[in-house]
């Protein structure tokens, strides 16, 4: 029976042995797979002993090692695209469409720290929750804050209970505002560049801790790859804005300088004809052998009149157009009696007008005061008469008017003239237009009047518009502030401003 025994008991030792020896084999084989990154280890576990032990471990770190790879295959394909020439924004997108097989999450947001290292400022974000309150721009002040502990350490910082954190800091605006986004843990990584701390990326859920059980060294490699990722596709957007804004101020000097064609090719065509006819006026009257009657002699007299208005007039639209694409054009606004203002227009024009036959009336205008440039508003009126009397048939009526609107005034300027199509219409405003209605007593028209007028108006706020048909004349109106208005716009912003 001894025998028996120590016969039985040395089989099974040797059979452990063997057990023993067949789980260290195949637990040898598992780590040659590992190092191939094979990770579908199939190798025995049981029973549940040191050597059992060390199986469970392998087929752990095998889980481990994949989703390691997992991750920073997703950061490969995200510095792939990047290397690609996408910019930041693009970068954003894709980080947001592509990063929950690496961290969990409903929102996504990006600061970057500015003015000094003083703020931190929103840049960009996007959740799949229907409210988002911190967006592009937001900005907080990064001192006192909870994040310079991220900028001193360096570290990733994790909140798994926001609600549990606000009740602590209630003063914490920014946490105030994600909490109302629905959001409760958070996980904050700093973007470290160059050993610089640049920005923050933001990563949030609407669940409480969901960032507790993942590790920090992963989310420190993920910030890291980030940063530069990021610091790239800033830099690489910086210079595409760069690059924009230089074609677009190439394009605007182009522009301007065909302006500049545009104004000489004006000047010395449009200028030669009257100062020409001038002259030649002046010399008639000083020709002492020519003896004119006096009523040839006020006729000279009215045309270098005529003449010179013209003249004048000319200029003074080419030095407002200079003015107002250089930028210099001043508008200093101030009440004005629009009834006198008016009177004298028409004043004026009358009489330049009564050799055509040409009446113009001002219908009675309503007492109170505009907001306006005076000198400017009469420039915008002196366009407007001239080019209605221009275009009128002898002997027409102008009339001009001016009505209370709820927040200001409307300016109106009708003539009885052959009307504008509604192709003319849809560029009598520009620079250098030529209707194809002509002035109807041989007038000269440079197409600067209305393009100027325009610009004028838009300058005090208001708005300028044409309502025709053809044969049926045109009326061009504007519309300008009243002091009543911009008072009540002054306090409104003082209100504003003090609440």
């Amino acid at each position: 029976m001894q025998a028996e025994d120590l016969l039985r008991r040395t089989l099974v030792t040797t059979d452990e042995y063997l057990l023993c020896d067949q789980r260290i084999q195949l637990y040898s084989e598992a780590v040659h797979r590992l190092r191939k990154g094979h990770y579908d280890l199939d190798v025995p576990t049981a029973p549940a002993d040191e050597i059992g032990r060390l199986g469970q471990a392998l087929c752990d770190l095998a889980h481990a090692l994949e989703a390691r790879d997992r991750e920073q295959h997703v950061l490969d394909q995200i510095t792939t695209r990047m290397n690609s020439g996408l910019l930041l924004d693009e970068i954003l997108e894709t980080i947001y469409r592509d990063f929950r097989e690496a961290i969990p999450y409903n929102r996504i947001g990006l600061a970057f720290i500015e003015d000094d290292r003083q703020t931190a400022r929103s840049y960009w974000a996007k959740s799949d929750q229907p409210v988002l309150r911190i967006a592009k721009n937001y900005t907080g002040r990064l001192a006192g804050s909870s994040l310079t502990t991220i900028v001193d350490t360096g570290q990733p910082r994790i909140l798994n209970d926001l609600l549990e954190y606000l009740a602590k800091k209630p003063g914490s605006a920014s946490t105030s505002l994600i909490v109302a986004e629905g959001m409760r843990s958070s996980l904050t990584c700093p973007l470290i560049f160059d050993g610089i701390t640049t920005g923050f990326i933001f990563f949030s859920s609407t669940q409480p801790n969901t960032y507790a059980d993942l590790h920090v060294d992963i989310f420190k490699r993920i910030a890291q790859q980030l940063a530069m990722i990021v610091e790239k596709g800033r830099l690489a957007s910086e210079i595409t804005a760069q690059k924009t804004a230089i074609e677009k101020q190439n394009e605007e000097l182009r522009r301007l300088d065909q302006l500049k064609n545009t104004f000489l090719g004006v000047a010395a065509h449009d200028l030669r004809s009257p100062i020409g006819t001038i002259q030649m006026a002046a010399r008639l009257l000083i020709d002492s052998s020519r003896r004119l009657a006096p009523e040839d002699q006020q006729s000279v007299l009215e045309d270098i009149v005529r003449q010179t208005h013209h003249v004048l007039t000319l200029l003074d639209n080419l030095l407002n157009v200079a003015q107002i694409e250089a930028g210099k054009l001043q508008i200093e606004r101030a009440p004005v009696e629009l009834s006198r203002l008016l009177d004298e227009t028409v004043r004026r024009h009358s009489n330049l007008a009564a050799p055509k036959g040409t009446r113009i009336r001002l219908e009675t205008v309503p007492t109170g005061q505009g907001m306006a440039d005076s000198l400017r508003l009469r420039q915008m009126l002196d366009n407007l008469i001239s080019n209605a009397v221009k275009y009128s048939p002898p002997g027409s009526l102008v009339t001009v008017s001016a009505q209370r609107l709820q927040s200001g005034w409307q300016v109106n300027v009708e003539d009885e003239g052959p009307g504008i199509t509604a192709e003319d219409q849809e560029r009598v405003f520009q620079d250098f237009t030529r209707l194809s209605a002509k002035p109807t007593a041989g007038e000269r028209s440079t197409g600067l009047g209305l393009a100027v007028t325009r610009r004028l108006v838009e300058a005090h706020g208001g708005q300028i518009g044409v309502d025709s048909e053809p044969g049926r004349g045109s009326r061009f109106w504007f519309t300008l502030p009243d002091d009543i208005a911009e008072k009540k716009n002054a306090r409104a912003v003082e209100e504003a401003i003090g609440s």
